[in-house]
């Protein structure tokens, strides 16, 4: 309903042109080099490939396509991660409709769009302090997996996925594992 939404707010514009929609973020990569965008609309939180993920592969597979990412949740640590995947853009999804058409013109001249109050709150939040691993450890975690399928699916002992844990619990100062999770998803360190 929402990507509906946008795809006719954008088509009213008489300068702008929806050339393709998809509802999975595994499929954005594929799509966008059929349809050669110039500015592809990214929600973050898509099924398949979060759409961080997808806007980093599509920077490398396609960097003539400049990214717009909206999301509904603006937090410092996922615009971060935004600015490491060379995003274009990075808005709320409750933006007015003027400022969308706006920022898909910005990022398409080129400019970068950021909102604002995410942008000051960005400013004062600190770095994520885990390594890649740990982190890929905590989204299998935040994903419901025990130290057994963590183990198996990154090719770990278990007790050394323990130690990743305990190390990621230590670092963000968290209560346990939950508590871990629920800073990182919080800060945007992990979708």
């Amino acid at each position: 309903m929402i990507r509906g939404a946008l795809i006719a707010l954008l088509e009213l514009e008489p300068d702008l042109k929806v050339v393709s929609a998809v509802d999975r973020g595994d499929i954005i990569v594929p799509e966008a080099l059929k349809s050669r965008p110039d500015v592809a609309v990214i929600d973050i939180d898509l099924p398949g490939t979060d759409g961080l993920t997808a806007a980093a592969e599509l920077h490398r597979q396609l960097p003539s396509c400049r990214t717009l990412i909206l999301t509904s949740l603006g937090r410092p640590g996922t615009l971060r991660r935004a600015m490491s995947a060379q995003v274009g853009g990075f808005l709320l999804k409750d933006s007015p409709p003027d400022q969308l058409a706006r920022a898909v013109r910005k990022v398409a001249a080129g400019q970068r769009v950021v909102d604002p109050e995410l942008a000051l709150s960005a400013w004062d939040c600190p770095p994520n302090p885990l390594s890649p691993r740990e982190l890929e450890v905590l989204r299998l975690a935040a994903q419901g997996a025990d130290a057994a399928e963590i183990a198996a699916c990154l090719f770990l002992s278990q007790g050394t996925v323990r130690n990743y844990l305990t190390a990621i619990v230590s670092k963000l100062n968290a209560r346990n594992r939950i508590d871990a999770i629920r800073i990182a998803e919080e800060a945007g360190w992990i979708p």
